[in-house]
């Protein structure tokens, strides 16, 4: 299957930007009723050769509001999570037409081209329910008019995948939604720069990982408020010891750039 041609956007920093929009009672500008909205999809590392999902949609859901909300301008196409790893990830949305309110759920609308790369074989994903109401994703926010948001849909593909008795694969999503606002970034390097390294920040109640870039560079987008404990693993077959770094601060809406790691 050939795959849609898509922009993967290095991230050099995640942050939230919560832009209030002032009213100038002088200027005579009326305020602003609908928010701003931004959201990319990113994946913790899976092992399988590809995961491609077919997104056609992103739907709002509010709370107390039966009605749904499809976000403007999807970039809708096939994209293989397993690409969207070491600071890479694809824009969703950018809708700067969004109505003020309580988010409930966001909902991620599949088509029909999903798939599963496995030993080089290509097998169906089944996706029965997200391509009729969408993959769930609970959010629970409030968004307030003249306001910018980024929301970050962070893809488990490791837990994710269900391999069925006859053969098939099944996506069961394990997807965490996060607003820039409740959680920070953290980034590195890990040298040598030759080999992939799983990076993964841990506190106990929170589990996140990513895989380094080309430049050994890795981000962990999305990480909740708090103190975690970083481990860096290289492939098991090269025999050597993971590193750990502890007492690694995040702050909501912050950067935390950690000492550069380098494996002997």
């Amino acid at each position: 299957m050939k795959l849609n041609k898509f922009n993967l956007i290095i991230a050099l920093v995640s942050l939230m930007t919560f832009s209030a929009c002032s009213n100038d009672d002088d200027s005579g500008n009326v305020e602003d009723t609908n928010a701003r909205m931004t959201v990319k999809l990113v994946d913790a590392p899976g092992d399988y050769d590809e995961v491609n999902i077919d997104v056609q949609d992103v739907l709002i859901k509010y709370q107390g509001n039966e009605g749904e909300v499809s976000l403007d301008d999807v970039n809708v196409g096939v994209y293989n999570l397993l690409e969207l790893t070491g600071g890479n990830f694809v824009l969703l949305s950018d809708d700067d037409d969004v109505p003020e309110g309580t988010i409930n759920q966001i909902r991620l609308v599949l088509g029909t081209e999903n798939t599963i790369v496995v030993d080089g074989e290509s097998y169906p994903l089944q996706t029965p329910s997200a391509q009729q109401s969408g993959l769930k994703i609970q959010i629970d926010q409030p968004i307030i008019a003249g306001n910018t948001y980024n929301l970050t849909l962070d893809f488990d593909v490791g837990e994710s995948i269900v391999q069925q008795g006859n053969g098939g694969y099944l996506l069961k999503p394990v997807i965490r939604g996060s607003l820039d606002a409740e959680t920070g970034t953290i980034t590195g390097i890990v040298l040598p720069i030759e080999t992939q390294v799983l990076v993964t920040a841990n506190n106990g109640e929170n589990e996140i990982s990513t895989y380094t870039n080309a430049e050994g560079i890795y981000f962990l987008n999305g990480v909740p408020e708090g103190t975690y404990t970083l481990t860096f693993e290289v492939d098991p077959a090269l025999e050597t010891a993971p590193i750990i770094l502890s007492n690694i601060e995040v702050v909501a809406g912050e950067v935390t750039n950690v000492e550069a790691v380098t494996f002997l």
